[in-house]
């Protein structure tokens, strides 16, 4: 525990600014500790006993004084300099130590009242912590001041950049876990600061913390040399500043002067460069704290050390109320830290504890950075019919879908031109997905070497291209927490890259849109293009459709998944995507030359719905159908509608009816999703009792899973992808998953009764046509004539 030593003379700090300093740290270090342990006597008026204690002991402590620190001394310069800050809290449960700033700033009263800053606050702020009804260990949604998740190891430096982007005045100061900057995430993350313009972006400022260990294990970084390390951190782009130390005094000094070399480093940089007169790329300062595990608790507990080792990273005394020699140990630890100096006999912080803390806004956890939809504009969308296709007849003209959603794209990012709140990101496949037309209105951010043979590179660039998903998933979401709004474009298949990263934003969400003083932010939208039943080129590799099972199974309130089935209705949905507010939006589109099958009216009418019989394509009259061919997607669309028309023309009599899906929660009950269709209506679409055959673009038990309450579930066949991929051509992708023309025409013939009988002729001529192809592709490398001229004559 502490020593009550004097501290020695500091260098940096005044003795006044240092007893302050030390005050608020120490006031922050004893609401940590009481958050793990206490329910009651929240200010030891009275010895500790069993009942005050509570029974089961959550929490992480031997994070929380190093981040006490970091935030007493953030809280010192950004009052000194007045400036626009922002923290990002990278290690895993350092929750105690971000709730004890924010109740002492007065932010955590602010935003909840019934825990103000006196006795009974402060009683509650303990209680609730790790407890049934109360709040999370970790920085979560419910944390003043915060826009990352204390769980997401490893992105707490992509999403404190992502803040960063088009913030020119901010400051993001990001503290990092050695345990956190052991992941993949994390080390590509330093290469950050080649994307950030120190004219039209803010700062960022790595604090990375090494207390020695994880949870069990020593840290990587904590026991390299540190020559080494220097190295490292150098080579990432940046110019470290160490502050080592177990000294409270000696500490406090040496990180006040790093923090304020680091500042005025940042300060030049930003200077020299909105000046005009520095372009090339600036070494950014870091500061290395290396402070002991547990720092102040018991140095020992049962004869084994735990300060300064792994076994104070969770909680350092066991079985309190049971143990009375750990119970009075406890006792020791708390009133070590003399909680008579820090806070009056009503609970409320004393005047040296607030001496540091800056105000209003600019307090941590106050900031509207953190609450990024008080910053939020609308987005200058512009009318779709300037860039919606002519559409004269359905299925005989094609476009590229995702080209023609270049050009609004484009048009957004030109009109955000002065504002600066709108980036796409992706992995280095802009053009490659067809989104070129962006590069008219902006150029991709780049800050490193540049040579004659590169293109469209530009320093305030807000098209993001780096080859890490993680990093563009951060990067987004660092931005639209603050307040802007995107879009990120990615191969199909590797969107599962940031399944995890998906999975706490979507959590984040959720819980967000449950706190009435979270404003809505923009919607992370995911555009996946080159999909699986396109990626023939790429072969098995690339052909994953997954990604859509994995959101679909996400909170419903927030998520959304959409299979445009032509350009006219990507751009529908788009609008509708970049409009909205607290969802995940994942649009699946092609980049290949696809039919356009509905006008920019029919496509809005159609997105409207989420889901409609599109009567010009079936053979119904007023009456019931005999078989519902159901799609999903592009290709099945049009694998779907080649079918219609096949059926057409050889049974003319039976009666045909094609339902096309855009909006796939429209599949679910209402009571599953709020945009889940009622059973009556969804019976009146897909009939109760007759034969679907439904083609979907990802893997059809998902169909299933959606409908599986439906009346005319035991009616249902699905056709989708069957992980049967390889390098061939686009018609053999759908052949060989049974997803193609000729096997839906042989499941309407099996699945209608009477009609296999009737229809054999039909069946076999199909099975027939499916072996021709096989034959065909192989001594030609290209797809059979009338698939690859195919129209649709109606």
């Amino acid at each position: 525990m502490r020593d009550a030593a004097t501290p020695p003379a500091p260098t940096h700090l005044d003795p006044a600014e240092l007893r302050t300093l030390d005050a608020h740290w120490r006031a922050a270090n004893y609401l940590a500790v009481g958050q793990i342990y206490l329910m009651a006597n929240p200010l030891l008026t009275e010895p500790l006993r069993p009942e005050h204690i509570k029974p089961r002991l959550l929490g992480h402590w031997g994070t929380s004084p190093g981040l006490n620190l970091v935030h007493t001394h953030l809280n010192r310069v950004i009052k000194a300099r007045d400036l626009e800050a922002l923290c990002v809290w990278g290690p895993g449960h350092g929750g105690p130590a971000v709730l004890a700033n924010s109740w002492l700033d007065g932010t955590y009263g602010e935003t909840y009242p019934d825990v103000g800053r006196d006795r009974s606050g402060m009683e509650r702020l303990f209680r609730q912590f790790s407890f049934p009804g109360g709040v999370p260990s970790h920085v979560a949604p419910e944390t003043p001041g915060s826009i990352h998740e204390g769980g997401e190891l490893g992105y707490s430096l992509t999403h404190a950049y992502g803040a960063a982007f088009d913030n020119p005045r901010l400051l993001v100061a990001c503290v990092i876990g050695d345990g956190e900057a052991e992941t993949g995430p994390l080390a590509a993350s330093w290469h950050a600061t080649k994307f950030l313009d120190p004219v039209h972006d803010g700062a960022v400022l790595p604090i990375l913390h090494l207390n020695g260990y994880k949870i069990a294990n020593p840290a990587v970084l904590a026991r390299i040399p540190h020559d080494e390390l220097d190295a490292l951190l150098r080579g990432y782009g940046h110019d470290p500043l160490y502050v080592v130390g177990n000294d409270p005094a000696t500490v406090h000094d040496a990180l006040a002067a790093a923090m304020d070399r680091a500042l005025d480093r940042i300060g030049d940089i930003q200077r020299r460069a909105r000046s005009g007169g520095e372009t090339e790329r600036p070494h950014w300062p870091a500061i290395v704290l290396r402070t002991p595990k547990g720092w102040t608790g018991p140095r020992e507990v049962d004869g084994l050390p735990v300060e300064g080792t792994w076994r104070a990273h969770q909680v350092p005394l066991a079985g309190v109320r049971d143990h009375v020699d750990h119970r009075h140990q406890l006792e020791a630890w708390l009133r070590s830290y003399r909680p008579e100096e820090l806070f009056d006999a009503s609970g409320a912080p004393r005047p040296d504890v607030l001496a540091c803390v800056p105000e209003g806004s600019r307090r941590l956890g106050a900031s509207p950075h953190a609450n990024g939809g008080l910053l939020l504009r609308e987005l200058p969308l512009p009318p779709l019919e300037r860039h919606a296709v002519e559409v004269d007849k359905p299925g005989t003209v094609l476009h590229e879908p995702t080209r023609v959603l270049g050009g609004m794209l484009r048009a957004v990012m030109a009109a955000t031109a002065r504002r600066r709140d709108f980036r796409v990101v992706g992995p280095d496949e802009t053009a490659s997905n067809r989104l070129e037309a962006l590069y008219e209105a902006t150029g991709k951010a780049w800050q490193a070497e540049t040579v004659g043979t590169d293109e469209h590179l530009s320093h305030d660039g807000r098209v993001m291209e780096v080859l890490s998903e993680h990093l563009c998933q951060g990067w987004l979401e660092g931005y639209l927490l603050t307040g802007r709004h995107g879009l990120f474009s990615s191969y199909e298949a590797f969107a599962h890259i940031v399944d995890s990263m998906v999975n706490q934003h979507i959590k984040w969400l959720r819980t967000a849109r449950r706190l009435p003083w979270r404003r809505p932010i923009a919607s992370l939208n995911y555009l996946l293009t080159s999909h699986v039943w396109r990626q023939d080129h790429n072969g098995f590799s690339h052909q994953d459709p997954g990604f859509v099972d994995h959101v679909l199974n996400k909170s419903p309130e927030v998520v959304r998944v959409y299979l445009p089935p032509d350009a006219n209705t990507l751009l529908c949905v788009a609008e509708h995507a970049l409009r909205s507010r607290d969802y995940v939006n994942v649009i699946v589109a092609g980049k290949q030359p696809c039919f356009d099958w509905l006008t920019l009216e029919e496509a809005r009418a159609h997105c409207a719905r989420g889901a409609g019989a599109w009567t010009w394509a079936g053979t119904e009259d007023d009456g019931e159908p005999d078989a519902v061919l159901a799609c999903a997607g592009d290709v099945p669309t049009q694998e779907t509608l080649a079918a219609a028309s096949l059926l057409r023309r050889h049974l003319p009599e039976l009666a045909v009816r094609v339902v096309n899906v855009v909006d796939m929660a429209r599949l679910l009950p209402p009571g599953e999703h709020p945009h889940g269709m009622p059973d009556f209506e969804y019976d009146a679409l897909f009939t109760p009792d007759k034969p679907v055959i439904f083609a979907y673009h990802g893997y059809p038990w998902l169909i299933h899973r959606l409908c599986y309450r439906r009346t005319g579930h035991p009616h249902l066949h699905v056709r989708g992808y069957r992980e049967r991929g390889t390098t061939t051509t686009p018609f053999d992708m759908v052949v060989r998953n049974d997803l193609d023309r000729y096997r839906l025409v042989m499941d309407v013939v099996d699945r209608v009764p009477g009609l296999g009988v009737r229809a054999v002729a039909l069946r076999q001529a199909m099975a027939d046509a499916r072996t021709r192809h096989h034959a065909w592709i192989r001594e030609h490398g290209t797809d059979l004539p009338e698939v690859a001229d195919w129209t649709w004559t109606g």
